[in-house]
């Protein structure tokens, strides 16, 4: 594969595809690039209704991504029986789970010979890498979760979602799971496209199996450090970047998980008039993000930065105002100390991002 960077130069990209054997079935994986020395890399999952090709494939085409590309490979991992093409996983075959599912990612990386890895992650796809790296820590660097639900799915949701099993075709509930109602109202050229990906690219039987998989799931039982009290906390010890568009049905989901975050090492993002699937809908502004995020875990000191760079000036600009405006008070220090990066990428400068908790809001007019 040829692709050309931001500036105009072109370079080859070797793509492998693999079947990798696990203790719980076939894991379709697909290989993009060689793998850099020491330097991880980025391993994507998808969300329920998609596969590797339909949930990244737009953002990994970006020319913004290309950039990205000459420095790190990429590992696409898709969910067994997912995958485009595949054949009807045998009556005999018991779907994973979500932990069953996040422990075929160390035979993955043992298979192609990864050290470690950046993940990057969608919905169903981010519940499981989270799971991974709970439990794999030193194969994890940092996590880009993308509509991501702590929760195991509560007694009215599954009610919910029994009901509505009885009056839907399985490509709705998908539907109604990715995109939120205002998105499936008005943006009927997406919701068709998907709806074709979705019924005529992914083999039915199977993907009815990881949804049940996905709404069988159990908690992640992640909680948020409080200094002088819960110090064994279960959570994430590497960077995370969560991210949600303002009008996905996973905002109050990721509102949520962000809460049980560790607040000195993950930031929120939620994108402003954008939809469900954020690298669907706004790659450019993802892509922005993404790069910043590789950047404060140390790689790509050099990247070019637009949208970011003159953002931060202009926050930290702001931040400095604040400091000034606080500095009688007592406690500023404390909360400061305590607070996440909240990040909210607005089309129109000045809109508010309301989140849980004491935050640092770092507006980004982009």
């Amino acid at each position: 594969m040829v692709l050309e960077d931001s500036e105009c130069s072109v370079f080859e990209l070797d793509i492998t595809e693999e079947d990798v054997e696990t203790a719980f079935g076939l894991v379709h994986c697909t290989m993009m690039g060689i793998p850099k020395g020491n330097r991880p890399t980025i391993l994507t999952f998808h969300d329920i209704g998609l596969n590797h090709k339909s949930c990244f494939e737009s953002l990994f085409n970006h020319k913004d991504m290309h950039e990205i590309m000459q420095h790190f490979a990429v590992c696409h991992v898709d969910a067994p029986g997912q995958q485009e093409g595949a054949s009807t996983l045998s009556s005999e075959y018991t779907y994973p789970s979500m932990d069953q599912l996040s422990e075929t990612l160390p035979m993955v990386l043992q298979h192609f010979g990864l050290k470690s890895v950046i993940g990057m992650a969608v919905g169903a796809g981010a519940n499981i890498l989270t799971r991974f790296a709970l439990k794999h820590p030193d194969m994890v660097e940092g996590l880009v979760l993308i509509n991501l639900n702590a929760h195991a799915e509560g007694f009215l949701e599954r009610a919910a979602q029994k009901i509505t099993s009885w009056t839907h075709a399985l490509p709705d509930t998908v539907i109604s799971h990715l995109f939120g109602k205002e998105e499936i109202q008005n943006n009927h050229e997406l919701i068709s496209t998907f709806r074709h990906l979705i019924t005529n690219n992914i083999n039915q039987s199977n993907l009815q199996q990881f949804v049940k998989s996905y709404k069988s799931r159990r908690n992640l039982e992640i909680e948020r450090p409080v200094q002088g009290e819960n110090v064994n906390v279960r959570m994430l010890q590497c960077p995370a970047l969560l991210i949600v568009g303002d009008s996905s049905p996973a905002v109050e989901a990721v509102v949520d998980s962000n809460s049980r975050m560790n607040p000195t090492t993950t930031t929120f993002l939620k994108m402003a008039d954008c939809g469900g699937l954020p690298q669907v809908d706004q790659p450019g502004k993802l892509i922005e993000a993404f790069k910043y995020f590789i950047q404060g875990m140390g790689y790509m000191p050099s990247a070019s930065m637009t949208r970011l760079a003159r953002s931060r000036t202009a926050s930290n600009s702001s931040l400095e105002r604040e400091r000034n405006r606080n500095r009688g008070g007592t406690n500023t220090d404390e909360q400061r100390g305590r607070s996440h990066t909240d990040v909210s990428m607005e089309s129109t400068p000045g809109a508010e991002h309301n989140s849980s908790g004491p935050t640092h809001s770092v507006e980004l007019s982009c």
